[in-house]
């Protein structure tokens, strides 16, 4: 049986690279003093492509020094979890062995108070790395935040601390906002209770406001037991887990035993649930629980807000919008075309607008970085009309004009998801370069391309001597 996120560039690569000498064709901008990172699916071992699901491989990161004008290095390397670390290095490393530890941090690679992370969700133990992606250990921030964290933090440009939301199905109904201040240590954490058991792999932050997506794509008690017990035993243990769930908290030796089970590059245990509310939770930045206000949304799923902000008595949200989600695609998103819709949530008439910007199939959006909760004019997103396979194209959406603009880079070679960085603190929102992976199938190497935001017309590009699956999210670490 075959597997589209085991074949083509969704392929693993299979050595760690250290590359100090790099083909360099145009130029690095001279303000170009960091690392850009990005992390993804990487399956060490052999998997079985029945069951494979992208979200499930083993995270490696890859990473490129930019400085005085120069590529320094290419590095890339595995998650070191203890499954990984004894597989790879013959050695063990502390940490649990079983439940969603086994898959390794695979999703986002951020850097925060001095620290390299590489971090995953549902309930999965984020990984601290050395600047040279090397693996130190798994990250509980000073022990401030115990347990998972989330895949997408979002930074305050003003205060420079993270807010997160984080999940976890053996917490039952409940998600967990946290704020992680500037020293690397949570100050807040808020529990909020939700409809059930949802995948909530993003949240949206404003100067005001956070905002949960309560959507119908819900752990699935059924595929989960499927996985994890003896047929003989499946019907009470489904009754069992589905009574729990929602209800009160999973006991720890049955979400261990279903999470070791279901990890190892294994299937994924959400599915699309039609009998789940779809809506939107909003709630003032210091409130609680009781402060969160519930707004109905037609159904869908979003992975990936691009922005959002505050108006007046209303908030604007920009997200990609998946139809549906995990519904009659087993390994990965493919449920029809996401698009770009505008939510306008009006907090006086209790209601939410649904408009479509852009029907086109995209994902991975994002925004200048230095806007995150503020309004916006630019944004960027890739083209993929299944969300999951890149087409050849980068979208750059001008929200105040009304308009797009489209960077095709030529057949065969497929961009990932694209950052922005300003060529200086105070520049200008498109003043500044768009950095993301191409691979080309021709030479099946990757890139490291860099555009000029303002025009998409490439500046440089680093040649690196391997290629970069398709995974999911990078980002710019200046130099301290």
């Amino acid at each position: 049986m075959g597997n589209q996120f085991l074949e083509g560039n969704f392929a693993p690569v299979s050595q760690e690279h250290t590359i100090t000498e790099l083909e360099v064709t145009g130029r690095i901008p001279e303000y170009l003093d960091g690392r850009y990172l990005r992390n993804g699916p990487n399956p060490l071992s052999e998997v079985d492509p029945a069951t494979y699901h992208w979200f499930m491989g083993d995270g490696m990161v890859h990473g490129v020094r930019l400085r005085d004008g120069r590529a320094e290095w290419y590095r890339n390397r595995w998650v070191r979890n203890p499954y990984v670390a004894e597989l790879l290095d013959g050695k063990r490393t502390p940490g649990p062995e079983c439940g969603f530890s086994a898959i390794g941090a695979n999703t986002n690679v951020i850097s925060h108070a001095g620290k390299t992370l590489a971090l995953i969700e549902a309930g999965v133990a984020a990984y601290e790395l050395t600047d040279e992606l090397d693996t130190v250990g798994q990250c509980d921030f000073d022990g401030t935040l115990p347990g998972g964290y989330t895949a997408h933090p979002k930074r305050d440009p003003e205060t420079g601390e993270l807010h997160a939301v984080s999940y976890f199905f053996g917490n039952g109904n409940r998600v967990q906002y946290s704020v992680i201040d500037v020293h690397g240590h949570a100050r807040r954490t808020v529990d909020i209770e939700v409809t059930g058991s949802p995948m909530m792999h993003d949240f949206s932050l404003t100067e005001n406001h956070v905002v949960f997506y309560d959507l119908p794509v819900t752990f699935n008690a059924e595929a989960a037991v499927n996985l994890t017990v003896p047929p003989i035993l499946r019907t009470p243990a489904k009754l069992v887990v589905s009574a729990m769930l929602g209800r009160v908290r999973i006991p720890d030796p049955i979400s261990a035993r279903a999470a070791g089970k279901i990890a190892s590059n294994g299937d994924l245990p959400y599915r699309w649930n039609p009998r789940y509310p779809a809506r939107i939770g909003v709630m003032p930045r210091e409130g609680g629980n009781a402060d969160v206000r519930w707004f109905e949304v037609e159904p869908c799923y979003v992975f990936h807000p691009l922005n959002a902000y505050d108006e007046g008595d209303s908030i604007i949200l920009d997200v990609v919008r998946h139809p549906k989600m995990f519904d009659s695609q087993p390994h990965g998103p493919g449920e029809g075309a996401p698009t770009l819709d505008r939510w306008t949530v009006d907090l006086t008439a209790g209601k939410v607008l649904e408009e479509r910007l852009d029907d086109r199939g995209q994902e991975f959006p994002r925004v200048d970085e230095r806007l995150v909760g503020r309004r916006h004019r630019y944004g960027y997103s890739v083209a993929a009309e299944d969300g999951a396979t890149p087409s050849d194209s980068l979208y750059k959406h001008d929200f105040e004009a009304g308009s797009s603009a489209v960077r095709s880079f030529g057949r065969g070679r497929q961009p990932g998801e694209f950052v922005f960085v300003p060529a200086s603190a105070g520049a200008a929102e498109d003043d500044g370069v768009l950095m993301g992976f191409v691979f080309d199938a021709a030479t099946q190497r990757s890139d490291l391309t860099l555009l000029d935001a303002a025009t998409l017309e490439t500046v440089g590009a680093i040649h690196l001597p391997d290629r970069v699956p398709h995974g999911f999210h990078g980002n710019w670490a200046p130099t301290a």
